[in-house]
């Protein structure tokens, strides 16, 4: 039978309350593990696992961190997906323990986990770490998201088939599910998952916990009242961070209800297809090119706004007015800038010391940031007709920052805990400060008296941590020590002693420095509180300042690169004067600006492109996808000239990957998205199609490509303003039954056997694919180019021949034949549609067609 000792009977107890989590037991400098957590940790910081006695006759498991890295080692443990429950010692005396010896106390005061994390160097400053909630009935659903650093908490309630899209978009660390959602569960959620109680997601349960953490009466303030599983997925996060520390709990004083119907819909495929965030190359993203910001703050507002295009005019307008002033004043943006480069992270630190986590270092970041805020006002009276809202708005939170300077020492340091409080600031620490001051020469006078009372010279007072004050003597002059020496401790080569006088000393200065170390803390906390105090107003001020360096970051960009200001307005026109792709105008030299124009007035609804590979149609797609988007953020967009109707989603199918891990194949990937789109598109959607059915034989290919055009251009519901590039160059004969649709191409110059890609797009059908010119520029060996241009050229010659023979034979009876398969009984209204629109044009256009064809082939 093992006899455990008592400090693993403490670890046993304190990790049975946290099974869930990696356990860090503090030990004096150090961060243990035990058991599977010590082999856990080994492994994912690959450091040593040892062994440690605990009990007799046995040994467990052992590894651990040192005190002082336990940020970094937390790091890559969050980012791995774990959690983790900090054990600290909460006593520096011990206690009695069970069997009389002597124990320190020891809990857990917080567990860190992907969503909760508040240290500054676990987390990107220009990144927002949101940990969210979801719940549903299987009709809608609950969505809550927050961020502990900053205090943003919002929650909302959306149809459940956009759930997770919206998840997607926000992007979390960290989701909150009740252990019951196993649909949810078992999908790719984004970010680490962490099943909690279900009783926590029931509405009587969860108005209670919102009303008891905010001190209100009702869910009225938040526009929760009509929104349970909103509200449901709200309190989960408050009880979560409850549970696991209360300080991040403590960050959320505001709740606000959105509707996501407010926002432009981004699914994680358009989102990476777009390279928005991030390049699927090696490339820039979109974000690093529009990205000049000079704080963290504005760095995740910039997020969130490409996260988040505005579906209202009035707001992208004022956006626009904001950065057109920095645009068209560089002096004021260069002053602005200047300024905003001193601020600091005003939204994090502000968060940090209600918690009482910050450091004074942090303090005076803060004050030194709110001293810049009369500036910033000062550039907006330049033009306060423009900026009027917004200085209202601007607090300049001077009483906060007179208190962090009247308080904080500028000497403070960010590692020491004493000497921080400014002299000054308080009677009884000035008092106590000088008694300690004043020790140290009394001391030095002490050892001058008692050097002439013994006659010894080298007579030493000093002090150590373990033994505390003494007076030290070598040993060959022991013969002259006083009577009222008392030894203290022997050394090889010196005695210690104390006096009644030095021991008196040290009772007084002892006392002192620990009094002196409590009331400093106490007095940085009181200061920390007081500006807590404060923090909706610094709040506000970092939100504004956090807006102003986002529209003087997108000024200058678009000043820098030429973009034009877009007229937004609620139609469905989509107008493109000679634009460019943002980002890839940054790696090619004399980019290629095209036009577009999709819906209403005479333009189509459908531009049906046709080109060969290389010659820019994915490029043209996506240029035209991100103007759409960066004018609904409110930035200008590159371009000389832009009109764009609110677009309420833009779905994209670009690219060839699958998803192998799931059991689907390329072409099979290829229809689950196709069919998302075609579910949930709308009229004031966008559309981007790129090569649909390419992953199939070629019959198949077309016949899907061809009847999802159909589809997208008949369905009553539907017909967005849809892009689709394609090798089907037999889909170009749509253009003649459907009548909005138009037949694009990018030009093409041939020269012999050698191509010249021109880039530009242009009305009309390539004559061409060109597949086999492409293997030749991909390097294939010559053998094969030759051999395939040969078998080319009697592939084309064949289907010229079937072609033709087809045409003499159908004439008019295509149309009698087409109407003889109709199963009148069994068709829909929008296949019917679709059926009158292709029967009107192949009876107006069928002795035309057969006649072109035998003019093409002669």
């Amino acid at each position: 039978m093992k006899t455990e000792t008592p400090i693993r009977r403490q670890y046993l107890e304190i990790k049975k309350r946290h099974r869930d989590a990696l356990l860090l037991f503090r030990i004096g400098d150090f961060y243990e593990a035990f058991d599977d957590d010590a082999r856990l940790l080994a492994r994912e910081l690959d450091i040593v696992l040892t062994s440690k006695p605990m009990g007799k006759d046995f040994r467990v498991p052992l590894s651990g961190v040192p005190h002082h890295s336990l940020e970094r080692h937390l790091a890559t443990l969050i980012a791995k997906g774990h959690r983790v429950a900090i054990c600290e010692q909460l006593t520096d005396a011990p206690i009695k323990g069970e069997d009389g010896k002597r124990l320190i106390e020891r809990d857990v005061v917080r567990v860190v986990t992907p969503g909760t994390v508040l240290e500054p160097g676990l987390l990107n400053s220009k990144t927002n770490n949101y940990i969210a909630a979801f719940c549903t009935d299987g009709r809608r659903a609950g969505i809550a998201y927050a961020d502990v650093t900053t205090g943003d908490f919002a929650a909302t309630e959306i149809e459940n088939n956009y759930a997770l899209t919206e998840l997607q978009r926000i992007a979390p660390a960290e989701i909150l599910l009740a252990k019951t959602e196993h649909e949810f569960s078992n999908q790719a959620l984004p970010g680490f998952v962490t099943a909690i109680d279900s009783k926590i997601f029931e509405p009587e349960t969860a108005n209670k916990i919102l009303r008891k953490h905010f001190a209100s009466k009702s869910l009225v303030p938040f526009g929760l009242e009509n929104q349970p599983l909103a509200a449901s997925a709200a309190a989960a996060i408050v009880f979560y961070l409850r549970e696991t520390q209360i300080a991040a709990a403590e960050q959320l004083t505001r709740l606000t209800s959105y509707d996501a119907g407010n926002f432009m819909v981004l699914d994680a495929q358009t989102v990476r297809s777009l390279e928005i965030f991030e390049s699927q190359s090696e490339g820039k993203s979109l974000l690093a090119v529009l990205d000049r910001t000079k704080t963290p703050m504005g760095g995740r507002l910039l997020r969130r706004w490409l996260r988040q295009p505005l579906m209202n005019v009035a707001e992208i307008v004022k956006r626009q007015e904001h950065i057109a002033f920095f645009k068209e004043n560089r002096e004021a943006r260069i002053e602005l800038s200047a300024v905003l480069e001193n601020l600091h992270d005003i939204e994090r630190i502000i968060g940090r010391t209600r918690a009482s986590l910050c450091s004074a270092n942090e303090l005076l970041a803060l004050s030194r940031s709110l001293r810049q805020i009369p500036r910033v006002r000062g550039i907006l009276q330049k033009d306060s007709a423009r900026f009027g809202t917004t200085l209202v708005n601007l607090p300049t939170c001077e009483q906060t920052a007179n208190l962090i300077e009247k308080a904080i020492s500028d000497e403070a340091s960010a590692s020491e805990k004493i000497g921080i409080i400014r002299e000054g600031f308080n009677d009884e620490l000035d008092r106590l400060r000088k008694l300690v001051k004043d020790g140290k020469n009394y001391l030095a006078d002490l050892e001058s008296r008692e050097r002439a009372r013994s006659g010894i010279k080298s007579l030493r007072v000093t002090y150590n941590k373990v033994f505390g004050y003494f007076i030290e003597v070598s040993k060959s002059n022991l013969h002259l020590v006083p009577a009222d020496y008392v030894r203290k401790q022997t050394l090889v080569n010196a005695e210690r002693f104390v006096t009644l006088e030095l021991k008196e000393y040290e009772s007084l200065v002892l006392n002192s420095q620990e009094r002196l170390a409590e009331l400093e803390n106490s007095i940085f906390r009181q200061v920390c509180h007081e500006i807590g105090k404060n923090r909706q107003q610094i709040s506000a001020a970092a939100q504004i300042l956090a807006y102003l360096d986002t529209v003087c970051s997108l000024a200058e960009v678009a000043d820098k690169f030429n973009y034009c200001k877009p007229h937004i307005n609620d139609t469905s026109l989509l107008r493109i004067k000679n634009g460019r792709h943002p980002v890839v105008e940054k790696t090619i030299e004399n980019f290629v600006a095209n036009d577009a124009a999709l819906g209403g007035n005479g333009a189509p609804n459908i531009a049906l492109i046709t080109g060969p590979n290389a010659s820019g149609k994915s490029t043209y797609l996506r240029q035209i996808a991100l103007a759409v988007l960066m004018a609904q953020i409110g930035s200008f967009v590159p371009a000389e000239e832009a009109v764009v109707g609110l677009t309420d989603r833009i779905f994209t199918r670009i690219g060839l990957y699958d998803r192998i891990g799931a059991g689907e194949s390329t072409f099979m990937t290829e229809m689950v998205e196709t069919a998302e789109i075609l579910h949930h598109a709308t009229g004031r959607s966008l559309i981007l199609l790129d090569e649909l059915g390419r992953g199939t034989s070629t019959f198949d290919g077309l016949a899907v490509a061809r009847a999802v055009v159909e589809f997208i251009h008949n369905h009553p519901k539907l017909q967005s303003r849809t892009i689709f590039a394609t090798h089907y160059h037999e889909l170009a004969e749509l253009a003649d039954v459907l009548p909005r649709l138009e037949n694009l191409h990018v030009e093409i110059e041939e020269r012999g056997d050698e191509l010249e890609f021109l880039y530009k797009v242009s009305p009309g059908v390539a004559l061409r694919s060109y597949g086999v010119y492409a293997a030749k520029l991909a390097g294939l060996p010559k053998p094969v180019v030759r051999r395939a241009e040969q078998l080319l050229g009697e592939y084309e010659k064949d289907d010229l021949k079937s072609n033709i023979s087809d045409f003499k034979s159908q004439n008019l009876t295509e149309t009698e034949s087409a109407l003889l398969e109709i199963d009148l009984d069994g068709i829909s209204p929008v296949e019917a549609l679709m059926k009158l629109y292709e029967l009107k044009k192949l009876a107006e256009t069928g002795r035309a067609k057969t006649t072109s064809q035998k003019r093409s082939a002669a």
